[in-house]
């Protein structure tokens, strides 16, 4: 689905209430368009991972205005299921990610470098 609202008309029709009880939990999901206009923005939140902290989130469970209790992390699995056919795991993202030399890049901590060995000149300085 391409809007939040969309997915909010969903769970209302499959958990009750009305959209704006659901609204908000699917903003948060695609909360990474800001930043990716594409559907890698979904290897941020969408997957088992993502929804766990969404439920970090927002709490357990959050009662919709027909007065239900409805769980938070079913609310996101469908969402998940309704953008991509099935829940991934974090790993199958991370799987995708090419590993680049500067992810790795590291230094003794006795050498500084850049910025850091000039803030440690000045202060030898002093």
């Amino acid at each position: 689905m391409a809007n939040a609202y969309y997915h909010a008309v969903s769970s209302a029709r499959v958990f009750g209430g009305k959209p704006d009880d659901y609204v908000q939990l699917h903003q948060w999901m695609d909360a990474s368009k800001a930043f990716i206009a594409d559907h890698r923005h979904r290897a941020v939140r969408h997957h088992a991972e993502g929804i766990f902290e969404g439920e970090r989130v927002f709490g357990v469970t959050i009662t919709n205005t027909d007065g239900k209790k409805v769980p938070v992390r079913v609310i996101l699995e469908q969402h998940c299921i309704e953008d991509m056919g099935r829940i991934p795991s974090l790993s199958e993202w991370l799987e995708l990610l090419p590993i680049k030399p500067w992810m790795s890049r590291s230094r003794l901590l006795d050498q500084p470098r850049g910025h850091l060995a000039r803030r440690e000149e000045i202060s030898h300085e002093e």
